[in-house]
């Protein structure tokens, strides 16, 4: 997990959301729908994004699972992902709830090659809500981190 090996004892039934927050700590993850319909609960696993609240952890032995905390490489300078610092430059955020879930969405729609238009932006980033509205500005911050824009 985020770079480092990771074991826990857990029911078969545990999915991989409840699995980051209660065990690991790792709230960056947020549990909106529980559903798999809002996207609040995004993660890479194996370089794809899921929705961790219908993945059951069990299945997921040998996995690298990288959620936003494993992003930035951190440190005394607080050094954030190229995304994330997009985010904050487009201001792609109002109440925050959704944008760890974004921003991994986000990744994953980079690292699919989904990024040759905002309209391609858009349509591979649907699967993830902003209650607050900020669609624009959130591709805009897709956009700048590959285009440089």
């Amino acid at each position: 997990m985020n770079g480092e090996r990771c074991t826990a004892s857990i029911d078969n039934r545990t999915s991989l959301l409840d699995l980051l927050r209660e065990q690991f700590g790792l709230t960056g993850t947020k549990k909106g729908c529980n559903a798999g319909a809002c996207g609040a609960c995004t993660v890479l696993v194996d370089g794809r994004r899921v929705n961790s609240c219908l993945t059951l952890a069990g299945r997921l032995e040998g996995a690298e699972v990288t959620t936003i905390e494993g992003l930035a490489p951190g440190g005394e300078d607080g050094e954030l992902h190229p995304l994330q610092r997009a985010f904050v430059e487009q201001d792609a955020f109002q109440c925050g709830f959704c944008t760890p879930g974004q921003i991994m969405s986000g990744i994953g729609c980079i690292e699919e090659g989904h990024t040759g238009s905002a309209e391609e932006i858009r349509e591979w980033m649907s699967g993830n809500i902003c209650r607050c509205g900020c669609y624009v500005k959130i591709v805009r911050a897709v956009e700048q981190t590959v285009h440089g824009k």
